[in-house]
C-alpha cells in the first residue's frame, strides 16, 4: 500500500480497536497513541480515506473502517498472522486482549497459506469442542464482516463481549450456537461479524 509509519500504524490502531470493542479510535485517540496533535492525526486520516484505504459513515462518530480488500502487512504473510487477543469458547470474555503474532512457520513448517486478510486468535473454553476446536487451539480468522449460515465466526455482542460460534440468521434474531451440549445457544437481535474462521491450528 506504500503507507508512511504513522498512517500504516494508524490503520493498525483502527483494525485492533475494532477487533476488541467493535468501533475505532477517535482522533484524540489515535493522537495520544502515536504522539501527534488531533489536527495532523485529522489530516492523516483524510488522506487515507482519499486513497481509498479507510471508510467512514457520515455523521457517525467512531465509525473508521478499513475499506474491503485492504491487506495490512501483517496479514498478507503466508506463515505468520497478527495475534490480536483471545477468543471466548465458554461464556464471552469482555474484550480481546495482548498483541503478539503467530508464526505458523513455528507450529508446522513451511506450507502454502491464504492470501487474505487474516489474524490468529486463541481458543478458551470448550463450547466448540465437538467440532474439534480446544481450549489453546489458535484459530485463523479472516477479517470480513458478513457471514452465512453456518460459518464459524468471531462475534462482538451488543454487551461489548466476543466470542467464538456458529453463525445463523433466523427469522427475528441471531443464533450463536456452540458445539457442545453442556452450552446453551447465544440469541440477539444483532451482533457483530468481526471475522470468519478459516482454519484451526494446534500444538501437542
Amino acid at each position: 500500500m506504500n503507507l508512511t509509519p504513522k498512517q500504516l500504524t494508524i490503520v493498525k490502531l483502527i483494525r485492533d480497536c475494532r477487533l476488541r470493542h467493535g468501533y475505532s479510535p477517535t482522533m484524540q485517540e489515535i493522537a495520544d497513541e502515536l504522539g501527534i496533535s488531533k489536527v495532523t492525526a485529522f489530516e492523516h486520516v483524510e488522506t487515507l480515506v482519499k486513497r481509498g484505504v479507510l471508510e467512514r459513515q457520515r455523521n457517525r462518530a467512531r465509525s473508521l473502517t478499513i475499506a474491503p480488500g485492504v491487506p495490512l502487512p501483517d496479514e498478507e504473510r503466508p506463515l505468520r498472522y497478527p495475534l490480536v487477543g483471545r477468543i471466548a469458547a465458554g461464556v464471552p470474555i469482555e474484550k480481546l486482549e495482548d498483541r503478539d503474532e503467530l508464526d505458523v512457520a513455528d507450529l508446522l513448517g513451511p506450507r502454502p497459506g491464504r492470501n487474505a486478510p487474516t489474524f490468529a486468535l486463541r481458543v478458551e473454553g470448550e463450547s466448540m469442542r465437538d467440532e474439534g476446536i480446544l481450549e489453546g487451539d489458535y484459530v485463523i480468522v479472516e477479517r470480513t464482516e458478513t457471514a452465512r449460515n453456518g460459518d464459524r465466526v468471531v462475534a462482538l455482542l451488543p454487551d461489548g463481549s466476543t466470542t467464538l460460534k456458529t453463525f445463523y440468521k433466523e427469522k427475528d434474531h441471531i443464533r450463536l450456537q456452540p458445539a457442545n451440549p453442556a452450552f446453551e445457544p447465544i440469541r440477539v437481535k444483532a451482533c457483530t461479524v468481526q471475522g470468519v474462521v478459516r482454519g484451526v491450528l494446534r500444538r501437542y
